[in-house]
């Protein structure tokens, strides 16, 4: 804590200043000043906890100083001392609630009291304004999740809360949503999300404006900004700036603003405006932020390709043909970069027929299988958090291709099929040696032995190491609990599979993790 020792007498400030171990109090700076404008400029920078301030001083009094304080630093405790007992001056000390008033000559011992009580009335009053701004928050966070469900009961439930919590819900009010979609959700990111919802509350209060937080599935946080009238150009380019410069500490996001509506009763159309944007997020660069009128000066014309790509893609890969390759990814990526007429999902559900193409031509030339199977397919898109992000791997995985046909050794077909079966089936925890020889028609003791000669590896341990590797793939993903990562890869009992994966890789699953994530 600081305290500020305002007083025109150098001696008096001196000697309370030695005559105290003001460090056993908890006052970690002690600052002084010589009268009340100077305390007034002192108080103003540094933000005191508690003022010890001389009655009477030349240029301004102790009473006045304070009196002027009061709106700026509505917390700070101030104890009073003077040389003169009079009333009027009592009488001004306990309207600005000072703690204490002592007389002069000064007292080393009723110093200490007073400052002690002073700290304890300072600690109260902050405890009380914690749960008032926390029960503050919590209204304004129930008020957000309202306005996020359509309904006239959620509609009147949110009025209410707006009123409760002095924000406008008139026909006028503007109501703007903007949504933050992050890459992973902020547990351990600086500023909080609180500490932001704090900043852009003091920023909107310059516009007489506010503003209500909730945040949804961890990953996505949405705001409601009321204001009494439409955006000013100032106004809309400081709330960029503070939302750009709040969330740039963070790994990839979104910002989405959606359009503008007078009335409260408008909030959710507002929110769902925001949302429809926020999809098209996904075919911009990371880190964007987003407006309505990125329909308008985006690839508007643009809609979903009228051929069938796939096919293209999977005739070329056939043929060999990597120039052909290129153009069809190059034309891809034409049509869907900045486009805001096609949702992510259908744009999805694209690549994963092209993945799929790609996978098949693998297999039909023999080459070793990167996604695997279609879950791990599913889950390599679905960490793409953008669509430069899909088309990059897709990108890279058709590179591999050409790669590993100039540079693959032609791989046994039996050897080939054997570990097609496994991509195939090791999440199947009664996968065994005998299924495996019963799928190339051979006796078991020969696809042992026939394996090893060929790989250098036993059956099992090539069976151990990929559910192992798949494991490590799946725990980079924060969504998968380990006991279903288990189960996934083919491992009934979560025991073992942790002592099998401590072995293999030195660490257990959550240790892994942890360290992944980091």
């Amino acid at each position: 804590m600081k305290l500020l020792i305002v007083d025109d007498e150098e001696l008096t400030r001196t000697g309370v200043i030695s005559s105290i171990d003001w460090k056993a109090l908890g006052i970690g700076e002690v600052l002084q000043a010589d009268d009340g404008i100077n305390g007034l400029e002192m108080a103003k920078r540094h933000r005191p906890e508690i003022i010890l301030c001389d009655v009477r001083m030349p240029r301004m009094t102790g009473i006045a100083m304070l009196e002027r304080l009061e709106k700026i630093l509505p917390d700070t405790i101030p104890i009073f001392m003077s040389g003169y007992s009079d009333k009027d001056y009592l009488k001004a000390a306990i309207k600005l609630k000072a703690v204490n008033y002592i007389e002069k000559p000064l007292n080393p011992a009723e110093i200490r009291e007073a400052v002690l009580e002073a700290i304890e009335l300072y600690t109260k009053k902050i405890r009380s304004h914690r749960g008032e701004t926390l029960q503050s928050m919590e209204n304004a966070s129930r008020l957000a999740q309202l306005l996020t469900t359509p309904g006239i009961d959620s509609l009147q439930a949110a009025e209410q809360l707006a009123e409760e919590l002095t924000l406008p819900c008139g026909t006028g009010t503007q109501v703007t949503c903007v949504i933050i979609r992050l890459r992973t959700a902020p547990e351990f990111v600086q500023p909080s999300p609180e500490e932001i919802y704090h900043g852009f509350h003091n920023l909107l209060q310059h516009y007489h404006s506010d503003c209500v937080y909730v945040a949804k599935k961890l990953q996505f946080l949405v705001y409601f900004i009321f204001s009494p009238d439409s955006f000013s150009s100032l106004m809309a380019s400081d709330i960029q700036n503070f939302l750009k410069e709040q969330f740039c500490s963070y790994e990839d996001h979104f910002i989405a603003m959606g359009e503008s509506y007078h009335g409260f009763s408008k909030a959710y159309q507002a929110y769902t405006s925001a949302v429809i944007l926020l999809e098209s997020s996904f075919f911009f660069p990371a880190n964007s932020y987003l407006t309505p009128e990125i329909s308008q000066n985006s690839s508007s014309a643009k809609s979903a390709p009228g051929f069938a790509p796939e096919s293209l893609l999977s005739e070329a890969l056939s043929s060999q043909d990597s120039d052909k390759c290129g153009q069809i990814l190059k034309d891809l990526e034409e049509q869907y970069f900045r486009n805001t007429q096609v949702l992510p999902d259908q744009t999805k559900d694209l690549y994963y027929k092209l993945f799929l193409s790609l996978e098949n031509v693998r297999r039909q030339q023999k080459l070793p299988l990167h996604s695997s199977n279609s879950g791990s397919m599913m889950s390599l898109m679905e960490n793409c958090f953008t669509f430069q992000e899909l088309h990059n791997t897709l990108c890279s995985q058709v590179d591999n291709y050409f790669s590993d046909l100039q540079n693959a050794v032609p791989e046994n077909s039996t050897i080939f099929l054997i570990r097609d079966y496994i991509s195939k089936n090791y999440g199947n925890e009664t996968l065994s040696v005998k299924d495996i020889s019963d799928h190339v028609f051979l006796s078991a003791s020969y696809v042992c032995t026939f394996f090893k000669n060929e790989t250098g590896q036993t059956l099992n341990q090539y069976l151990t190491e990929f559910r192992m590797e798949k494991a490590k793939a799946l725990l980079a993903d924060p969504r998968y609990k380990i006991a279903d990562i288990s189960s996934r890869v083919g491992y009934s009992d979560g025991n073992y599979f942790g002592k099998s994966f401590r072995k293999y890789t030195g660490l257990s699953p959550s240790e892994y993790r942890e360290k992944s994530n980091r």
